[in-house]
């Protein structure tokens, strides 16, 4: 199994941990074994067949959707005021936590924003908790922002592009630990085309066709 190089330590740690439980007890040293185990099973890496097609946007995270909605994006993205479709993905602990980029393109700018740490399914954790975005430049006046967010239990993001960094769709780019959100705030215009409850795959599921011409319905956003 390929793991992500930032879990190499987690895996040392637990199994270091492991070693010294067995000097007390059996029991516990197997209870030590099979955290090791999560341990790597959460820092998994695996391989992803990103679909090629020109305009497609696809998951930037594992995990299940838990909002589709129309709202105007923060200020310091600098998208406009026009709202847009933001779609919310939950990442529990046993989801893949590595983050794919959803579109190629331009960064066009990183916001840090620290913050708290409140269960990441919750809505609110969109604006308190502790989060890290990107937003990407399309091409043809077109952008598109992502956003992973920390949650109860995770609390350290990582990112591995910079501003300027010329990407590509399904991109690895970051991790987040352990139990997390990612967010998405489609270009103006792109409609969803997944729904609450769906589960996602980093990189192959497409959350939305910007070649697409169909409108948006009433009700389909709350």
């Amino acid at each position: 199994m390929r793991i992500h190089p930032d879990g190499w330590k987690f895996v040392g740690l637990f199994a270091a941990v492991t070693l010294i439980f067995f000097l007390f007890s059996t029991a516990l040293g197997w209870v030590g074994i099979i955290l090791t185990a999560w341990c790597i099973y959460f820092f998994r890496n695996p391989e992803r067949m990103t679909p090629t097609r020109e305009g497609l946007i696809v998951s930037p995270a594992d995990g299940k959707v838990v909002g589709v909605k129309c709202v105007v994006p923060p200020k310091d993205f600098d998208m406009g005021d026009e709202a847009r479709v933001r779609i919310s993905i939950f990442l529990n602990v046993f989801d893949v936590h590595v983050n794919r980029l959803p579109v190629g393109g331009i960064i066009k700018k990183i916001i840090y924003h620290p913050g708290k740490f409140f269960n990441a399914s919750l809505d609110k954790a969109s604006e308190h908790n502790e989060r890290n975005t990107l937003v990407i430049d399309l091409g043809e006046g077109r952008d598109l922002a992502v956003i992973q967010i920390a949650g109860l239990i995770a609390r350290r993001i990582r990112c591995d592009v910079e501003e300027g960094d010329v990407v590509l769709t399904g991109q690895r780019y970051g991790l987040i630990r352990f139990g997390s959100r990612a967010d998405i705030y489609l270009p103006r215009g792109a409609e969803a085309q997944v729904i609450e409850g769906q589960y996602m795959i980093a990189g192959e599921t497409i959350l939305a066709d910007m070649t697409s011409t169909e409108s948006m319905r009433e009700g389909t956003y709350r």
